[in-house]
């Protein structure tokens, strides 16, 4: 099992900046992935974001050049640092690891709300 804690959600106005965390209970360097999703009011939950044990980063094209994925493996702990926010990048950010290539995504933080006002 993993228990996973965000930290950083909240209110900034567009243009802003803010940093998401993400603490695990154990060490993260051994899992295939690990991702920032969101999920808007009425839609869907979605990827935003995800870094591999190799380091290789995806991006959904709305965050492309705003956001940045991070992982710090001494401190098990990842990071979304999302720039130049925009009012519809507000949604409940949840973190998330994928345990083993080829799985799914096993286990989820408590969501933080991210609010960006016009």
């Amino acid at each position: 099992q993993v228990q996973l804690v965000e930290s950083g959600g909240g209110l900034v106005q567009a243009g802003g900046s803010l940093r998401l965390s993400c603490a695990a209970s154990r060490n993260i360097f051994s899992f295939n992935a690990l991702g920032w999703f969101r999920q808007a009011p009425g839609k869907l939950r979605q990827l935003v974001a995800s870094i591999s044990s190799r380091g290789s980063t995806y991006y959904v094209d709305s965050v492309k050049g705003r956001f940045t994925i991070s992982r710090d493996n001494a401190k098990n702990t990842q990071y979304l640092q999302m720039n130049s926010r925009k009012p519809e990048d507000t949604a409940v950010y949840y973190c998330a690891v994928n345990e083993q290539l080829g799985g799914s995504w096993n286990y989820w933080g408590q969501g933080t709300q991210v609010t960006v006002s016009s």
